[in-house]
């Protein structure tokens, strides 16, 4: 029975698996990607959504990686401008806490060492009267606001995997490797959909990157540390497009965004992690320690009763002997088996989403010193993602023509489609000129049509993959309407 060969078979769904996929595939690469749940199922759809330098790193002098993450921010926005956006942060004075002079000090180097073009720069806020003063307690007087970006992290990776698909990539989700083993010039891969040859790996399994080198029968090149963050949803605390960056007597900071027009996303926790990696949710512990954090600084008080969804994600640190999991570095490395040893394993430890374009270009660079074809350089930082073919300020524009082409499109349905999918919405109703041409309705604008759509073009299989990563429409459907989507991906199932 013959196998596929593939040139680079890539084992895990995540950012930073499906951005190798896109760049290796856009560079002529005969890509598989495999993925034992469903993409971004893990860390990826964990994060607290944000593209940002990681202001607290200068802390810890990583001057490096802030400045490398900085430079990223509007390559992503301009490559993505749907599902990524420019935010503005304010970040209080608390008196007894890092002084003034300091604060101002990290914002400059902030502003200048990433080649900021187009986000405004820091500016010294009095919060008395501003509109972002007026949620918080007393006392909080002065403050400054800077710049960063906001992503939908899970659509982030469907489009990356998405885009590689378009570029002859294979895709397989729910495809779970049982073990894999060099076999003359390239890997024989046994997995639960069949088995695989594939000229070099890449092994992007993240949280799992150490358990996935023993399928292999090999040790692990680094040790990673895994720290769970945990993020709590509340309905909405404020009422301006101002997030904040709150300091802690702990020594920790936390993030309060706008979300989902009629929530707050508040996060995130740093605690090592020591369990399985299935199932991971915030502990009670966590969930109380952001209620108090958010109630040293809102007027309204929330407590665990007002958490209206919850999540929680397993980042894999490169272990460097910090003491404090927050102190570990958010960078990350690239480990390259040895020539000698045959058929190339590349293995990806750490990283964060605002770095994932570059990792994957300098995984798939790494790569072509085994796969000379691959030499190319880089291309993923001047094409934009499916979807992504209008300019920086085209949003609205795009709205418009939508609305125009599909009349029967209301403004907030028009708004959350061009947000998710970009130009590429007009694809989901290409030929309806009515309603009663999109099947069933099940709220804030979902149709058969879309389900159809992302069945097809998104690899969603199950309810949770539409409601909580494909979307967050389950904060926003109500039982009954989730009810009746679960029964759809059963039939389709059984079909």
């Amino acid at each position: 029975m013959s196998v596929d060969m593939f040139d680079i078979a890539i084992i895990g769904g995540g950012v930073n698996g499906c951005g190798i996929a896109r760049d290796a595939a856009g560079r002529g690469a005969r890509v598989l990607l495999l993925e034992a749940d469903d993409l971004a199922s893990g860390t990826s759809s964990a994060s607290t959504k944000l593209i940002h330098g990681g202001l607290r790193y200068l802390e810890h002098y990583e001057f490096g990686l802030v400045r490398e993450s900085l430079s990223e921010r509007e390559r992503l926005w301009a490559i993505a401008p749907h599902i990524v956006r420019p935010m503005r942060f304010v970040l209080p004075h608390v008196e007894g806490l890092r002084p003034r002079w300091l604060l101002r000090t990290g914002l400059f180097l902030y502003d200048h060492i990433g080649g900021r073009k187009r986000l405004p720069a820091t500016e010294t806020l009095r919060l008395a009267g501003h509109a972002a003063g007026l949620p918080l307690q007393d006392g909080l007087t002065q403050g400054f606001a800077y710049s960063d970006c906001w992503v939908d992290d899970a659509r982030l990776v469907v489009l990356n995997a998405r885009d590689a698909a378009d570029r002859g990539a294979e895709v397989r989700t729910r495809c779970r490797v049982t073990g894999f083993r060099r076999n003359g010039d390239h890997w024989t891969i046994e997995t639960t959909g069949g088995r695989f040859c594939a000229r070099a790996i890449v092994n992007a399994a993240g949280p799992a990157v150490m358990g996935v080198a023993g399928l292999g029968g090999a040790a692990a090149e680094r040790r990673v540390r895994l720290v769970r963050g945990s993020h709590i949803v509340v309905r909405k605390l404020f009422d301006h497009d101002y997030s904040y960056f709150f300091q802690l007597p702990d020594g920790r900071i936390f993030f309060a965004i706008p979300y989902e027009g009629d929530f707050t996303l508040i996060g995130t926790t740093d605690r090592d992690h020591a369990g399985g990696l299935a199932d991971i949710h915030p502990s009670a512990e966590e969930i109380g320690y952001l209620c108090e954090g958010a109630n040293r600084f809102f007027r309204r008080p929330i407590t665990p009763n007002d958490v209206v969804w919850s999540y929680a994600g397993v980042r894999p640190l490169v272990d460097d002997g910090s003491g404090q999991p927050e102190a570990a570095t958010r960078g990350y490395e690239l480990a390259l088996s040895d020539e000698q040893e045959g058929p190339a394993l590349l293995s990806v430890y750490g990283g964060k989403i605002t770095t994932y374009r570059r990792l994957a270009e300098e995984a798939v660079d790494r790569l072509s010193r085994r796969l000379p074809f691959l030499a190319s350089e880089g291309w993923t930082g001047e094409v934009p993602l499916p979807g992504g073919d209008f300019a920086l300020d085209g949003f609205d524009a795009a709205v418009e023509a939508l609305r125009a082409r599909f009349a029967f499109l209301e403004q907030p349905w028009a708004e959350r489609l061009i947000r998710s999918y970009g130009t590429r919405a007009a694809n989901i109703f290409d030929g309806a000129s009515r309603l009663d041409q999109c099947g069933r309705h099940y709220g804030c604008g979902l149709t058969d049509r879309e389900i159809a759509y992302l069945v097809e073009q998104e690899w969603c299989r199950t309810a949770d993959d539409l409601l909580w990563r494909r979307s967050k429409l389950g904060l926003h459907l109500g039982p009954s309407a989730q009810g009746l989507i679960a029964s759809v991906f059963d039939e389709r199932e059984c079909a």
